[in-house]
């Protein structure tokens, strides 16, 4: 059985590691700050290899919720090291995703082609994150909100009206829309995008 926590990974440029640029450390501090609720666990790498072995702990921990932390376009997701593309990333991450979450956080990765890849071949409940370039201060801001604003709702579960009343509310204050897509039989190849706009 799994628990509702957040498993943290997080892979930067060489200039951001320069520039302590770490959304993801900041987010797991921010989850990290009321123990008797939630807990993180936090892994910083910065090679696809090092992506592989590190989602073999994913597994072990149990955790619910992934959230990935790193540089992307329409086309790779990047590790420092590595770029990787979409249908290279889905083979990596799908065998890890079944009944959990997948939060992106990496610039312009989040549409139809990574949804693609993600959800229709694993059982992943859902992908969230952006579909534009965003500043590191707006996504460790937008992030944190975020999941303190699912937590304080149920700290159990992520359910998808909850998320897409707190995608709404993280639009509204930041101007910044969020993209949600999770699976689905009613929807044609098995993907259904939820409105947050």
């Amino acid at each position: 059985m799994t628990t509702s926590n957040v498993f943290i990974i997080e892979s930067l440029k060489l200039d951001d590691e320069k520039n302590e640029r770490y959304e993801g450390k900041f987010l797991s501090h921010i989850l990290n700050l009321d123990r008797n609720k939630k807990t993180s666990i936090y892994y910083y790498i910065r090679t696809k290899k090092e992506l592989i072995e590190i989602l073999k702990k994913f597994d072990t921990s149990n955790y619910r919720y992934l959230h990935i932390s790193c540089h992307g376009n329409d086309k790779n997701v990047s590790m420092t090291l590595d770029k990787i593309p979409y249908e290279e990333f889905g083979e990596i991450v799908r065998p890890h995703l079944d009944k959990k979450r997948l939060f992106l956080s990496a610039c312009e990765a989040v549409n139809l082609s990574m949804a693609k890849e993600i959800i229709p071949n694993s059982k992943c409940y859902s992908l969230i994150g952006f579909d534009q370039s965003i500043e590191f201060s707006d996504a460790a801001m937008m992030w944190a909100s975020f999941y303190h604003l699912m937590f304080k709702k149920n700290p159990r579960a992520m359910k998808r009206k909850d998320i897409c009343q707190i995608l709404q509310k993280i639009k509204v204050t930041y101007g910044i829309n969020m993209r949600f897509f999770s699976r689905s039989t009613k929807f044609p190849g098995g993907i259904q995008e939820d409105v947050t706009k």
